[in-house]
């Protein structure tokens, strides 16, 4: 299955040229957040295919205005074509909204909840933030939580979605990062990723 994933930055050439032919066999486009409104929409227009998201710590629009066309799984279960999506977004802060920037103990109560929904098991889960050691960055607002841990020990998903963390200040950071059963990308900016949803990567 081709999955197209977004975060963080618009890109001129989906937006002002899109071109199909780029994308055929792309089945799912799924957004990590910090991505406008019209972007997302624009890019469910475009390929008519099932497009998931979950908010960044800059998508306040989202708490007034959902992108059409678009399937939030924020805090939520979905299932496309039998694989099971799970997602959970905002970041780290020390002044918390509990919506799109959290603490720890916030976002481990969502993950407990989202875990109980999800019967423990997970073909794909999406976040902003990363999981806490798996390319997240060494200051505390790009911190990664460390609760996304007991998704990817117990629930093992083959992918682990995210962004936040750009990739202009990521270092030399190679995607995808195994983690035991489980193959995590950053979705900063946009690419397209190949994965056998049986056997894992291609």
């Amino acid at each position: 299955m081709n999955i197209l994933i977004v975060s963080d930055k618009e890109n001129r050439t989906l937006w002002k040229h899109f071109d199909r032919t780029q994308f055929e066999g792309v089945k799912m486009v799924i957004s990590a957040g910090d991505i406008k409104q019209y972007y997302l929409e624009h890019l469910a227009a475009m390929l008519p295919v099932p497009l998931l998201y979950v908010p960044g710590n800059h998508d306040t629009y989202m708490a007034e205005n959902k992108p059409k066309g678009c399937y939030p799984v924020d805090g939520k279960i979905a299932s496309v074509n039998g694989i099971k999506i799970a997602g959970l977004g905002g970041c780290q802060s020390r002044n918390p909204d509990g919506v799109f920037q959290l603490s720890e103990q916030q976002m481990a109560a969502r993950v407990k909840k989202l875990m109980h929904e999800a019967g423990n098991h997970i073909d794909i889960f999406v976040s902003h933030a990363p999981a806490l050691g798996l390319g997240d960055g060494g200051d505390f607002f790009h911190k990664g939580f460390a609760c996304f841990h007991e998704i990817l020990d117990d629930a093992k998903p083959k992918l682990h979605i995210f962004g936040h963390q750009h990739l202009s200040y990521a270092g030399k950071q190679e995607y995808p990062i195994q983690y035991k059963d489980t193959l995590l990308y950053n979705a900063f900016g946009h690419r397209v990723i190949e994965i056998d949803m049986e056997g894992g990567q291609k």
